[in-house]
């Protein structure tokens, strides 16, 4: 079987094991949540790794470095509803911490995959 571009970058996993991890995090928040903060988050994640496979069919560098960008702020996105959803007490602290692990994993990956395609 063929891979795509995108499959063959590190941080795009990483990006779709976030995701997964969030469906999992998200699935036990409160009801009235499902249209607001659960579904915001969910599709912000979802936006990461989508973002790096549209990006990896552009042609130029700069087009490529744009969507890492829009990764990059999805990311960040995510970050800022998981901080919420902790203080909301929605999140346990373990779950918290282990998930603001991975997001500064990918942050870091992101960025030098942005520096990597300005150059």
């Amino acid at each position: 079987m063929r891979h795509f571009g995108f499959e063959k970058l590190n941080v795009w996993y990483k990006a779709k094991d976030l995701v997964l991890d969030i469906y999992r995090i998200t699935k036990p928040f409160p009801k009235e949540e499902l249209y607001t903060l659960t579904s915001q988050l969910r599709r912000a994640a979802i936006s990461i790794p989508s973002n790096l496979a549209e990006g990896t069919s552009r042609k130029t560098n700069r087009d490529k470095a744009h969507f890492t960008t829009l990764a990059f702020s999805s990311l960040m996105e995510v970050a800022n509803q998981l901080i919420i959803s902790y203080e909301l007490g929605y999140i346990p602290e373990e779950t918290y911490l282990n998930t603001r692990e991975q997001i500064q994993e990918i942050s870091r990956m992101l960025t030098a995959l942005r520096n990597a395609q300005e150059k």
